[in-house]
């Protein structure tokens, strides 16, 4: 029979044949995690290999995903799609080991991991979404929404700042279906670490309101007493009311004769002759990459998953047959397809807009937008870091989640801008929502590498940014973004829009709404935005990025280019060089991704690369909008950091005037 420990060994040598194969990667957390993983996978995951999406298997996250060889180990075991070729190929093209975990590029693996602590959150968001959804969808006897998230989190993990944010969130939300279990290993690269890390672990999450498990003497659990782990993870989960953190103290390294329990094994392969002795030491005789098909046998989770998964369909049957409009709403949140009805509706809003044409802030109109959407989205859940009233993210049918019970679907995160990003990631990997967060656009520097994993993922979370640009008026530079909108574009795979008036601001929401799967950067202003008529068609473009807002009677002379507040500026501009006799094209541009990717047709219909006498205005950086104006063209917006000041005051002080567009068109027509 199979042991235990023979089981474990069995990762610890998939881990140090793969980075020792790849002469790369981090062989030592997998061989000191391998017994708790082992008794996790064993015991108490529920999951199915076979289906790795089955809606209501137990979610595992590795946040310290340095250490990936570990979770590939498992998958690999348990029978998931991934075969020992990709084992034997970790951290090369074209294989599905790459050097940290990602999402859709390896079965089972639930998220993007390796910035540390943004597992973590994650794990927070899949665990906001179980218990949400759960409160939304069962009913006494039919708990189709019932699994937990476990979460393996390092040292690194726990230093990072974004783990404070998230774990304290998760104590005052009572996510008493989270488990994290925590390596302690004492060891990061740079060494031990009792010279940067000494925090009371315990007692820090005990303040947070988790539940900590502990050995006795309240020192950390055995991680190679399996049944020391299995008495830890069962007192984790016999409670509800809170989240739980499980101690364990690991030898990082594990078997190593001369590198265990030191930093050489975390980053970096063993070495030939230290993994021949670790093999040796552990008693595994066997071949680089060679499992004997006992302890495959003991690993094969497939038949129990599909047992786990078959009792589930047939409780989700029962629930079906006894609450049928619930069961037909909760798959259709589960697939990510959105309401028949949402296409009209949405349609019919913006068209209402148009017509209407309101004078407001966008964040306003933003506001307005989510009293539209809202109720065509029950899926739509929403939140802010500490900035409600300023951001407008509550809308009509708002409820706390901590007080709405089954209606609850807006988050209070309180001041943390990069855990509240992290954790929208999380609960739109999870499935049943379309998160969106906010704050201001300054705080997005907060949030970026969360956002940039909104990408990577990637997730459909969106992320509202007010108070767009120098715009905000006396808050001063220290509120007033200039190079973030830059910023944000730059990042692969993202959508940022920044609407015009309320009518763009409508079809950004749109937009992101339904760019499933991926996420989308909405930017709004703090002042008010003139409306701007359109025909049809116009209305209809917008949907592209970027369209013709306003066209002179004669052959235009030149193009300005804008979006958000300037816009309107753009248009006055035009306008006076039109009764001057000099024709132009303004072109509103709200998101130049999605422009991008339209049709070469259409974008030199927008765009005639004939006419290259272009001025681009955007009250930010100047030096992204250079490859639409060319180098003979040119930008107004921001080249300095904004100043406190009345909003005219600084747009004047700046140089951001309709004068100052009059005279850069009439300065690039040759």
């Amino acid at each position: 029979m199979t042991t235990r420990r023979e089981r474990a060994n069995a990762i610890r040598a998939l881990a140090m044949d793969a980075v020792q194969a790849a002469n790369s990667g981090h062989p030592g957390m997998p061989m000191g995690m391998a017994d708790i993983a082992e008794v996790l996978w064993g015991d108490f995951l529920h999951h199915n290999p076979t289906n790795p999406h089955w809606p209501n298997r137990d979610r595992f996250i590795l946040s310290n995903g340095h250490g990936s060889m570990l979770q590939y180990a498992l998958l690999h075991l348990t029978g998931y799609a991934l075969p020992i070729e990709d084992i034997k190929n970790f951290r090369q093209l074209d294989h599905h080991t790459a050097g940290h975990p990602e999402f859709g590029h390896t079965p089972g693996v639930e998220t993007t991991t390796g910035p540390l602590g943004q597992g973590l959150a994650n794990a927070v968001g899949f665990a906001i979404a179980e218990k949400v959804l759960a409160e939304r969808f069962n009913r006494p006897g039919h708990d189709v929404v019932d699994h937990h998230t476990y979460v393996f989190v390092g040292d690194g993990c726990l230093m990072e700042g974004i783990s404070h944010e998230v774990s304290s969130l998760a104590g005052t939300l009572k996510l008493g279906k989270l488990v994290a279990i925590y390596d302690d290993n004492g060891i990061s690269i740079d060494g031990e670490v009792h010279d940067w890390f000494t925090d009371n672990t315990a007692e820090r999450f005990r303040a947070y309101g988790w539940n900590v498990v502990v050995g006795a003497d309240d020192k950390p659990v055995d991680g190679h007493d399996p049944e020391a782990i299995k008495a830890a993870i069962n007192a984790a989960i016999s409670q509800s009311e809170k989240p739980s953190l499980v101690i364990c103290k690991t030898v990082i390294g594990f078997g190593s004769p001369n590198k265990e329990g030191k930093e050489e094994s975390h980053g970096a392969a063993l070495g030939v002759e230290e993994v021949k002795l670790t093999r040796e030491r552990l008693g595994w005789n066997y071949p680089a990459f060679v499992i004997p098909e006992e302890i495959y046998s003991s690993w094969n989770a497939k038949d129990d998953g599909a047992r786990n998964e078959k009792a589930w369909n047939e409780k989700f049957d029962a629930y079906a047959a006894a609450h049928p409009e619930l069961a037909a709403e909760l798959k259709r949140r589960l697939s990510g397809e959105l309401p028949k009805n949402w296409k009209d509706g949405a349609a019919a809003f913006i068209n209402k807009l148009q017509a209407d044409g309101p004078v407001v802030a966008s964040r306003k109109a933003s506001q307005m937008s989510l009293d539209a959407f809202g109720p065509l989205l029950p899926e739509l859940i929403g939140g802010s870091a500490d900035l409600a009233p300023s951001n407008l993210t509550i809308w009509k049918g708002s409820k706390n989640i901590s007080t709405g019970g089954a209606e609850g679907n807006y988050i209070h995160y309180g001041v943390r801008e990069f855990g509240m990003s992290a954790i929208s990631n999380g609960i739109a990997l999870h499935g049943g929502f379309v998160p969106y967060d906010a704050t201001f656009l300054v705080f997005s520097d907060y949030a970026r590498n969360a956002v940039r994993m909104s990408c990577l993922i990637p997730a459909h979370a969106i992320h509202v940014y007010t108070h767009d640009s120098i715009g905000l008026g006396e808050d001063g530079p220290t509120h007033q973004p200039i190079e973030h909108l830059g910023s944000l574009r730059l990042i692969p795979n993202n959508r940022v829009w920044r609407p015009a008036d309320a009518v763009e601001s409508a079809v950004s929401w749109k937009k992101a709404i339904e760019r499933t799967g991926n996420p989308s950067c909405l930017i709004f202003s703090r002042q008010n935005l003139k409306h701007n008529p359109r025909t049809e068609e116009q209305v209809a473009n917008i949907e592209k990025g970027g369209y013709v807002l306003f066209e002179p009677a004669e052959k235009f002379k030149a193009i300005i280019i804008s979006t958000g507040s300037e816009v309107g500026m753009a248009v006055d501009a035009a306008k006076s060089l039109g009764d001057q006799g000099i024709p132009v094209r303004v072109v509103s541009m709200p998101c130049t991704e999605e422009f991008d990717a339209q049709p070469v047709e259409y974008r030199e219909g927008v765009l005639p690369s004939w006419c290259r006498a272009r001025v681009a205005v955007e009250a930010a950086s100047v030096d992204f909008w250079y490859k639409y104006t060319g180098l003979d063209g040119k930008v107004i917006g921001m080249t300095t950091f904004g100043a406190s000041a009345p909003i005219d005051k600084l747009y004047e002080h700046f140089g951001i005037t309709t004068t100052a567009v009059i005279d850069a068109v009439k300065g690039v027509i040759k």
